[in-house]
């Protein structure tokens, strides 16, 4: 028997191309979105639930394209020293978590497996959908490359549990590492193409790999049907980005407006992480950061709103992505507010929900409450068009549906 809910009497943000609507309801059939209109729903089945919202705002559960679920250190160098066990069921916990942040959907970045994303699936972990990347593809010395100065061991995880990053140079090993992400699983290919905050011998304003190594990663994620994504900073390193064909540009916050243009003209997107740098800045040296990543992340961090603007200004598509590491990712949801910098609150939240449901090739799925769609859904109290800031505090989202089940629930159980 379907298990119908009818969702009445909200404000609907439904994150469309339309204005929010009064007096709204939503019916949910097991997973997708039955019905969507105004006042009271016609004749339901008799063993429908109804939730009468009392006015609160109903809207899209929201979309981080832009985690690391299994970095669970502020600082990645001491990730992976707990046992393998230890390990999963604190990647666990961070994923739901995640979910009880109101993020439904999420895009791993690098590092979650297939059995993370296996676990989710099958109920083992209460979590957001996930969609993984396995290994990041960096070139020695690259931004995936942790080793510190003098240890020739390639990175590893001593407990085998999570997908450590890729190190590869040449076309031909960047083709057969992105073949092998595919083979475990992988949604979509990562590669690293400049310098990174968190990484021990790099620098932000540098390019990594060459358009021919980025685009054999392109044309291996293209053959099965999905894409890349390139963490990058410097402008050069966009450009080489636009023109290997990527069509994620994550971070991005040395962008000059040539770059921004470049990723408008390749109908590419940006994804933007400026959370990342806030936390990491105000509160990574508490959690042992070494000094020169923090140093770095204050340089992306002045550069971040300049940045935006700039993007903002071109016309780019503009996502959203947290990226926050270990204990720093309970602010996942203040990346929504940083972008009100330079976005109204409603782009911001499209970022966070329609856009970022294009950047995954979900937009017939997810990212909006449309007919026909998964039911994910999130009941919040006020109304974040008017304080997007609402968003931030846990106790604000009252309901949580992801594919029509409820995950949580404080007001009508």
């Amino acid at each position: 028997m379907s298990q119908v809910y009818a969702l009445v009497n909200c404000n609907l943000i439904d994150c469309t191309d339309g204005e929010p609507r009064e007096n709204a309801f939503v019916v949910v059939e097991d997973d997708r979105i039955k019905e969507v209109g105004d006042g009271a729903p016609g004749e339901l089945p008799k063993e429908t639930i109804s939730l009468d919202l009392k006015g609160k705002t109903l809207l899209p559960g929201l979309i981080d394209a832009h985690i690391h679920a299994c970095l669970i250190e502020a600082d990645p160098h001491k990730a992976f020293a707990d046992p393998g066990a230890m390990f999963a069921y604190r990647v666990g916990r961070i994923l739901e978590e995640t979910l009880q942040m109101g993020f439904t959907t999420v895009r791993d970045a690098g590092m979650a497996d297939i059995g993370f994303k296996m676990a989710v699936e099958q109920g083992y972990i209460k979590g957001p959908r996930l969609l993984i990347c396995n290994s990041m593809i960096s070139q020695t010395g690259g931004h995936g490359d942790f080793r510190r100065r003098m240890d020739p061991r390639p990175p590893f995880s001593p407990h085998g549990v999570c997908s450590m990053p890729a190190i590869c140079d040449g076309a031909d090993e960047v083709r057969r590492a992105a073949r092998e992400q595919l083979r475990n699983g992988a949604d979509h290919v990562k590669v690293m193409a400049a310098g990174g905050g968190m990484s021990p011998t790099d620098h932000l304003d540098t390019t990594q790999y060459t358009v021919e190594e980025l685009r054999a990663a392109v044309e291996e994620a293209q053959a099965v049907g999905t894409y890349t994504m390139a963490h990058t900073y410097s402008s050069a390193s966009i450009k080489n980005c636009m023109e290997a064909g990527i069509r994620t540009v994550e971070h991005g916050n040395l962008l000059d407006e040539e770059a921004a243009r470049m990723i408008k003209e390749a109908d590419a997107y940006l994804v933007p992480t400026m959370v990342t740098y806030e936390t990491m800045v105000s509160q990574g040296a508490q959690y042992g950061v070494p000094e020169f990543n923090i140093y770095k992340m204050n340089i992306a961090r002045e550069r971040s709103i300049e940045a935006l603007q700039i993007a903002h200004d071109a016309g780019v598509k503009i996502g959203s992505g947290s990226d926050l590491l270990g204990p720093l990712q309970k602010y996942k949801a203040r990346e929504l507010v940083l972008k009100t910098e330079v976005m109204t609150p409603k782009e911001s939240l499209l970022s966070a929900t329609r856009v970022n449901a294009e950047i995954l090739m979900m937009e017939e799925e997810i990212g909006t409450v449309e007919q026909g769609k998964l039911a994910d859904l999130l009941v919040i109290e006020g109304d974040p068009l008017q304080d997007i800031s609402i968003i931030e505090n846990m106790d604000n989202i009252r309901l949580i549906m992801k594919g029509g089940e409820l995950y949580k629930n404080l007001d009508w159980s």
